[in-house]
């Protein structure tokens, strides 16, 4: 299984990128959320990390085409396989369906927002209760993704962001609590060493308002 791709991006153009990998070109689909962050890369080397499927419905007679979806982090593509396997959603809709940052996305889905996720291309009320139902209480590591680091840097973060908030649950927040608390206080400070300078900073915060 081919689970990351590095080459020149060639072409970018609705659900597809193009990448050029020595003498080949491989056509990988990405969606929009991702697209929107290729859009400056063009010409440029990148590297997505991937998943595979087959595509097409051999019940009526067409044939299976491998196929490959590409994303900047492995927290990104972690998100994907998630929604992939509510019931209702699939490979194609979800493909479809993204088309926010994963953080938005998942922020909806903890805070139990069907309306919001219901507006999201392919998905109605009832796939988005789906959503909530399964997903909600996985959500937090998501909902706290950095928005702009590139995804080394944005992995890191969010490693000491989550651990963040698991400590502030721990010291008895509710999760929604815990979690705009650990928000404000990045987009105060940015980037912290430490899972104690981010309580540091969280408290502060507190004392300060």
């Amino acid at each position: 299984m081919i689970t990351k791709i590095t080459g020149k991006l060639v072409d970018l153009g609705g659900q597809e990128a193009t990448l050029e990998v020595g003498a080949f070109e491989y056509q990988v689909l990405v969606p929009e959320f991702v697209r929107r962050q290729l859009q400056t890369q063009l010409d440029a080397e990148i590297s997505l990390r991937t998943i595979q499927y087959l595509d097409g419905n051999p019940q009526k007679g067409g044939r299976m085409t491998p196929r490959m979806i590409g994303f900047l982090s492995d927290v990104e593509r972690q998100f994907f396989d998630l929604i992939c396997s509510v019931d209702g959603v699939g490979v194609r809709k979800a493909l479809t369906a993204m088309v926010r940052p994963v953080r938005d996305v998942a922020a909806a889905i903890e805070e139990q927002d069907v309306k919001f996720l219901a507006t999201l291309p392919g998905i109605g009320p009832a796939v988005a209760e789906r959503i909530v139902a399964k997903l909600r209480r996985k959500m937090t590591r998501f909902a706290l993704m950095p928005e702009h680091d590139l995804p080394a840097d944005g992995q890191r973060k969010a490693d000491v962001l989550h651990e963040g908030y698991e400590a502030l649950v721990a010291l008895g927040h509710s999760p929604v609590d815990a979690r705009k608390k650990i928000e404000r206080a990045a987009e105060s400070k940015g980037k912290f060493k430490s899972v104690e300078d981010l309580i540091n900073e969280v408290y502060q915060q507190e004392h300060a308002g």
